[in-house]
């Protein structure tokens, strides 16, 4: 890897299974020399899972656990208490694990649209259904992220952080598939230059580090992701469409790094490393691309988190990707 180069062959996602933050923070170092992680352990329970977790985040916005999931409230409560005290033990023990360490290090939280999908407000509907809403929970989002890129830097200096904002639900949100309350209707969807410039302002707290914005779901919109200025897009390779092909020919030559999660994340049978890249040694045959290239634009991931995967099957799927990563920069064509 370059010395200067702001991503590495090969990292995770997100999530690891298991609660134990030291435990995943070696696994998280110790497979990706080059480009170590910041884990999530779901299992732990609300506050560890993805949106409690960045919902901790936020600034003068707090949520609370309801039967029907996290809901938007006035005041800190037990559950912003507890997402927070979970992010700072694994702060701490990310930070244990990164002595002296120097080059890039992936922090993940989830985007502004996700967010406003999951989070509820008072009356119990999403607050993607008030605009208002929507821009506070940006806004209070952005300054979060801010705060906590600081962290970062203050506890591992060597680093050379990259934001990874999770999105997954962000084609629902663009193609008004995200259900109301009642589950009967679905939410308007918003438009695209709102929510391109809603991910240009809160990917810009990092100022000029890199960015990445990742999705598992089907129908990533490379395009906009690109406009709204991202650095990468992250995505489980096994659902891109010929449809993709010519987007993603458009962002590897527009500069953009693509995060292609080639191992399955959940528990499966693991093929050879070479076989894992075969499809996108192909695909990139099929565009046209220099397979000088690979290497350059490429770092290769799971598919999604392993949150739902065996500790032992996180292990041999994270050692594999670097495996293929390697397989890849050994023969690229």
């Amino acid at each position: 890897m370059n010395a200067t180069s702001p991503y590495g062959p090969a990292t995770g996602v997100g999530s690891l299974p298991g609660g134990d933050a030291r435990e995943a923070a070696r696994t998280a170092t110790g497979s990706f020399e080059d480009f170590p992680f910041l884990p999530e352990l779901p299992a732990r329970g609300p506050g560890a899972d993805m949106i409690g977790r960045t919902a901790g985040m936020l600034v003068e916005l707090y949520a609370r656990v309801e039967p029907s999931g996290w809901r938007l409230g006035d005041h800190p409560g037990r559950d912003t208490k507890r997402a927070r005290s979970w992010l700072g033990e694994d702060l701490d023990a990310l930070e244990e694990f990164t002595q002296d360490y120097e080059g890039p290090l992936k922090v993940q939280a989830v985007g502004p649209w996700t967010l406003a999908a999951a989070l509820e407000l008072r009356n119990g509907e999403a607050a993607l259904s008030d605009p208002g809403a929507c821009r506070d929970l940006a806004a209070s989002l952005a300054e979060g992220l801010r705060l906590h890129l600081a962290e970062l830097r203050r506890r591992i200096p060597g680093a050379r952080l990259v934001l990874q904002l999770d999105e997954p639900s962000l084609t629902s949100v663009l193609t008004g598939r995200v259900r109301t309350a009642s589950g009967y209707r679905t939410h308007r969807a918003v438009d695209r230059q709102l929510v391109e410039a809603t991910l240009r302002d809160v990917a810009g707290v990092h100022g000029d580090g890199p960015v990445v914005v990742h999705s598992c779901a089907p129908d990533v919109p490379f395009a906009l992701l690109r406009r709204a200025g991202v650095d990468g897009i992250s995505f489980d390779f096994s659902l891109l469409t010929e449809r993709d092909e010519e987007a993603i020919g458009e962002a590897v030559e527009g500069g953009t790094r693509l995060f292609a999660g080639v191992v399955p994340g959940t528990d499966a049978a693991l093929s050879d490393p070479a076989s894992s890249v075969m499809g996108v040694r192909t695909l990139w045959r099929r565009l046209g691309l220099q397979p000088g290239l690979l290497t350059e634009a490429v770092t290769l991931t799971p598919a999604c988190g392993l949150a739902g995967a065996s500790p032992a099957y996180a292990r041999r799927a994270l050692a594999h990707c670097v495996r293929a990563a390697r397989s890849l920069a050994d023969n690229p064509e």
